[in-house]
């Protein structure tokens, strides 16, 4: 059973009466009146993070990724909690250190604050993080208009291409492996354009399972359809590199998520805003598509004008 069946078959009824639950379709929970957004994520080794030999970098990567929850909906996060489950191994003295340094870091980087958490003995490692911010107003899923653009931050696929060099599945040198370890495990937030979102953006989200599941994410409850131009995602010239010289798919490399750069839909007479916004916080924002009329199927074209086959849409939670 897929995630979102799960959720709908099992548990929409419970959140039906509380309109801060969202639908249950949505990043957050948000409770306009006391100005509350809150997000929890899961975190599994193995699954989520290849394993624990460097405890410092993954901490990194899990408070990031959660912190991006709230960020791509317009909000600067302030709190978060904290759980984890493990054993002597996993929870050495040592590992407590890195664990402890890296939090720290991280809180100064972000402003955010520790303020609780729970700690289990298993032999499963896992971390749960709740972050919280506060605000009057979010960015909703399913907000996209017709004709809306499609935008993206940052660059696709490094965090993929730094999994796969991990895992050994492709050899580079050692300032490429470096690079992409790091954006593996450092993934960079767009904190600065949290605020600035809630100018112009229609709906947003940030890419967590890979830009074709989270933008069909973005807008599943609308009758919508989406154009992408593989031209205009864009990718770091590493990345580039790399794919041309071992000739490799751009397309399943920016699918593949775990990126945490933001997604978001405006109008187009917003274009100007957005481009200033981009030069003046001095991050890389590009159009990359358009809102289409659900009467016409979801495509990705190609330099040449041809649609593409998609073959890997991202990651999802099967049960």
């Amino acid at each position: 059973m897929h995630e979102f069946q799960l959720i709908k078959k099992f548990f929409s009824k419970l959140a039906r009466k509380n309109k801060g639950s969202l639908n249950l379709n949505d990043d957050v929970f948000f409770d306009k009146s006391k100005k509350l957004v809150v997000s929890i994520d899961t975190y599994v080794e193995g699954v989520h993070f290849i394993d624990f030999n460097e405890p410092d970098l993954v901490i990194k990567k899990i408070i990031r990724s959660s912190l991006s929850d709230i960020i791509c909906k317009g909000v600067k996060p302030k709190y978060y909690l904290i759980s984890g489950s493990g054993n002597k191994k996993s929870f050495s003295l040592n590992n407590l250190k890195k664990i402890s340094k890296s939090l720290n870091q991280e809180q100064k980087k972000f402003n955010v604050f520790l303020c609780g958490g729970d700690t289990v003995y298993s032999d499963k490692l896992s971390f749960t993080v709740t972050s919280f911010g506060f605000s009057p107003k979010i960015i909703f899923r399913n907000k996209a208009e017709l004709d809306d653009d499609i935008y993206v931050t940052g660059n696709l696929g490094d965090s993929f291409a730094g999994l796969y060099i991990l895992k050994k599945k492709i050899n580079v040198s050692n300032s490429l492996s470096k690079y992409f370890k790091n954006k593996y495990y450092l993934p960079n937030l767009q904190y600065e354009l949290s605020n600035k979102l809630l100018k112009f953006a229609n709906t947003s989200i940030d890419i967590s399972d890979g830009l074709i599941a989270d933008l069909e994410k973005l807008i599943n409850k609308q009758k919508l359809s989406y154009r992408l131009f593989l031209d205009n995602i864009p990718i770091s010239k590493n990345l580039k590199k790399i794919l041309t010289q071992k000739k490799l798919s751009k397309l399943s490399y920016i699918s593949q998520g775990d990126d945490y750069q933001i997604l978001f839909t405006a109008k187009s007479s917003k274009s100007r805003i957005i481009n200033k916004t981009a030069k003046s916080l001095g991050i890389k924002i590009s159009k990359i598509g358009k809102i289409c009329s659900n009467l016409q199927k979801s495509q990705i074209i190609d330099q040449k004008g041809n649609k593409i086959a998609i073959k890997t849409k991202g990651y999802s939670h099967r049960f």
